[in-house]
């Protein structure tokens, strides 16, 4: 059991901060899912974690053990920090078996004969995959190959285990199946775990703790429900959640906010708010409601309908969002949005929440 702390982490590229100034603490035994958009740093602080990248400034500790100094350019081997890595291509060999590649890293850890046997039994047992313990990975499934590739990375017991977006070259079905594993595994293996990706559906499986990432910044670090829940930053509001917060740019008067001129609710007038957010399943299809709103499309999903859509202002604004609703649409079709009466949180103008 291994607490992760990144203390003002950087990395640079020339001029460009990939990673700036990130700072994190970790849990022993936790989830952590690096969640953001392509370019965000996600990856280059997993690539800084594993020791394939070393950080131009801020430290990185396992334990009391600090792996990365970027001030005194200390960095301990890939092969020293006691990490396992999953990445987005399986890696196996193909000259070997199931069973050899998985056995493969005890091999070069010096573990006994008798001993790698048993581990390796062991895992392939708790991921479901002995019986293909004789093929090679040409001869088994993508998803398969994915569990041997899992398999392999958890057999050493290692104390952090990185994940590099695992799931992302498989389909639909077994992206669900193989993340179900994957928590599974985690709970049993008991290692602390930094996985990234850009899918929020899989950072809310997976995730004990979630820290959601913003050119090369950190918005916001917490649990899934405090995010979900009390978003810090618009951006954490408009990226998180199925479907994200519905916002709107307001301005203040007195104790109305005005969205594009018309009032849709009351708010503090010491506030000076640039977007209000509401959240989807409160906001209502009403012929009588307060914004103008075109349907654009409109998806079954769980016994209700996510509807999409275009919300009109007096002036000519348009604003894309999406709600959860009870009844199905049409493409096209217009009617009207009833919003609640105060909005559940407010954004200034840099995007913090006020």
């Amino acid at each position: 059991m291994t607490e992760l702390t990144i203390d003002r982490l950087g990395k640079r590229f020339g001029a460009q901060h990939a990673v700036d100034d990130l700072s994190l603490r970790i849990p022993s035994g936790a989830f952590l899912v690096l969640l953001g958009p392509s370019g965000c740093g996600k990856s280059t602080t997993l690539r800084m974690l594993a020791g394939l990248e070393d950080p131009t400034s801020g430290t990185i500790a396992f334990g009391d053990r600090v792996i990365a100094d970027g001030g005194t350019g200390h960095s301990t081997a890939p092969s020293k920090r006691g990490i396992g890595m999953v990445f987005q291509s399986y890696a196996l060999w193909p000259h070997m078996t199931v069973q050899q590649n998985v056995e493969w890293p005890l091999t070069v850890a010096g573990w006994k004969r008798r001993d790698r046997a048993t581990r390796v039994q062991e895992v392939l047992e708790s991921l479901e995959i002995a019986h293909l313990a004789g093929r090679t990975p040409a001869l088994i499934s993508g998803g398969q190959q994915q569990r041997v590739a899992i398999a392999r990375t958890i057999a050493p017991r290692p104390d952090v285990v990185l994940f590099d977006e695992p799931l992302s070259n498989l389909d639909a079905r077994l992206r669900v199946e193989t993340r179900s594993e994957l928590g599974r595994v985690h709970r049993a293996s008991g290692a602390t775990s930094v996985y990234v990706t850009h899918d929020q559906v899989e950072a809310l499986a997976l995730a004990t703790h979630i820290a959601v990432m913003n050119g090369g910044r950190l918005e916001q670090f917490g649990t899934p429900e405090e995010l979900l829940e009390k978003p810090a930053t618009r951006f954490v509001a408009s990226f998180l959640g199925t479907p994200a917060a519905v916002l709107l740019p307001v301005a203040s008067a007195g104790d109305q906010i005005l969205f594009d001129g018309a009032p849709i609710g009351r708010a503090p007038a010491s506030d000076s708010p640039a977007h209000a957010m509401f959240r989807p399943d409160a906001v209502h299809l009403d012929p009588e409601g307060d914004i103008a709103f075109e349907v654009v499309e409109s998806t079954p999903q769980a016994g209700r309908h996510l509807v999409t859509g275009l919300a009109f202002g007096w002036g000519g604004a348009r604003e894309r969002i999406t709600i959860v609703s009870d009844q199905a649409c049409a493409p096209g079709e217009r009617t009207r949005l009833r919003l609640p009466a105060e909005p559940t949180a407010l954004f200034s103008e840099d995007g913090s929440r006020l």
